[in-house]
């Protein structure tokens, strides 16, 4: 069956796919996934999805933790997908501070143009899914299709609102998962202005 879209995901990381905390995700023990999301995310690569993420991290910045602590998360990450069947085809991230000013840190868009080419892919209409403001409208500057999920800071996010338009509210990354699954499975038609908000 033709695809017109290519098949890739976009996540943030933390309040989407680990519990997020005010504090930081500083350590591998501090890395705790949310219920269902790792499943999720096999979900996605069963149904033929590559999964990316791209992640603001200013604790390394902030001088919080460091490199190496941060790639400990990610391996526990990794081998606890691996044990589901799931994979991070990678994890873009900025390690700066908004004193920085680099167009790496999201709201900005940088680390999509950087997974952009890295793929070599046209991010026009790729699922990009988030808890923040700021994770949507980086996406939505490359032309991805904004999804919110109410884990992490979501509901905060939709009690602010100003949301980008199209953008979808999903509880979890595991009902968005069963719906972009359902969605792709339809060629993923592009999304109308009435149905905005994913049922609670």
């Amino acid at each position: 069956m033709p695809q017109s879209l290519p098949k890739f995901v976009i996540l943030d990381r933390d309040g989407v796919v680990n519990l997020d905390s005010d504090h930081f995700i500083k350590t591998p023990d501090e890395w705790v996934p949310i219920a269902g999301s790792l499943e999720a995310i096999a979900m996605l690569n069963q149904a033929g999805y590559r999964v990316v993420i791209a992640s603001n991290q200013s604790g390394i910045g902030r001088g919080l933790f460091e490199m190496s602590a941060l790639n400990a998360m990610h391996e526990k990450m990794y081998k606890a997908l691996a044990a589901l069947g799931g994979r991070v085809e990678a994890v873009f991230f900025c390690p700066h501070t908004a004193a920085d000013n680099c167009d790496c840190r999201k709201p900005k868009s940088g680390l999509y143009e950087q997974i952009g080419e890295r793929f070599g892919v046209e991010l026009r209409n790729v699922p990009t899914v988030g808890d923040s403001l700021r994770d949507l409208e980086a996406g939505v500057a490359v032309g991805c299709v904004p999804h919110l999920v109410r884990t992490g800071k979501g509901l905060r996010t939709l009690d602010k609102g100003g949301l980008p338009a199209g953008t979808r509210v999903h509880d979890d990354l595991a009902a968005f998962a069963r719906w972009q699954v359902a969605e792709g499975a339809h060629k993923t038609p592009a999304p109308t202005a009435h149905a905005a908000q994913h049922a609670p």
